[in-house]
């Protein structure tokens, strides 16, 4: 079996963040820096052809009351867009609080101003990850 890349969509930067082999931890995270949901979905393929992904977990950002709205509907569209280009498997992953999850960790890591807005969707996306990751084990 591949590997497990998550996605944390967003409008300048998307994180992704891939799964070692075995698919038990996180084995790497980064952000690309790409617009346009076209050039977005091309390099997140790219990426995972690269890696031998077989499953994209994409956050879905719903509300805090469980509703999706416009960021819901943007990672709709993008998963639309993945599978009608060819993408392996893509799974949806509530991300409530991934990001003020990823700027806690990043402020208690000492990190601040560009340098956090640098990493703080490769560790969204990798949170998004470990949140899958754990949800697989636990069904075991």
């Amino acid at each position: 079996m591949g590997r497990i890349m998550a996605v944390d969509f967003g409008d300048a930067r998307t994180g992704l963040a891939f799964s070692d082999i075995s698919n038990t931890l996180v084995g790497e995270a980064f952000v690309i820096k790409e617009y346009g949901i076209d050039r977005v979905a091309a390099k997140i393929l790219e990426e995972a052809k690269s890696r031998d992904a077989e499953i994209i977990v994409l956050g879905y950002p719903k509300n805090m009351n469980g509703t999706a709205g416009p960021r819901a509907e943007k990672s709709e569209r993008l998963a639309e867009k993945l599978r009608s280009m060819g993408a392996p498997e893509v799974v949806f992953w509530d991300e409530r609080l991934t990001t003020v999850d990823a700027h806690r960790i990043l402020g208690e890591a000492g990190r601040y101003g560009k340098k956090r807005r640098e990493k703080v969707d490769a560790v969204a996306a990798a949170l998004i990850l470990e949140g899958y990751l754990g949800g697989r084990k636990a069904k075991d």
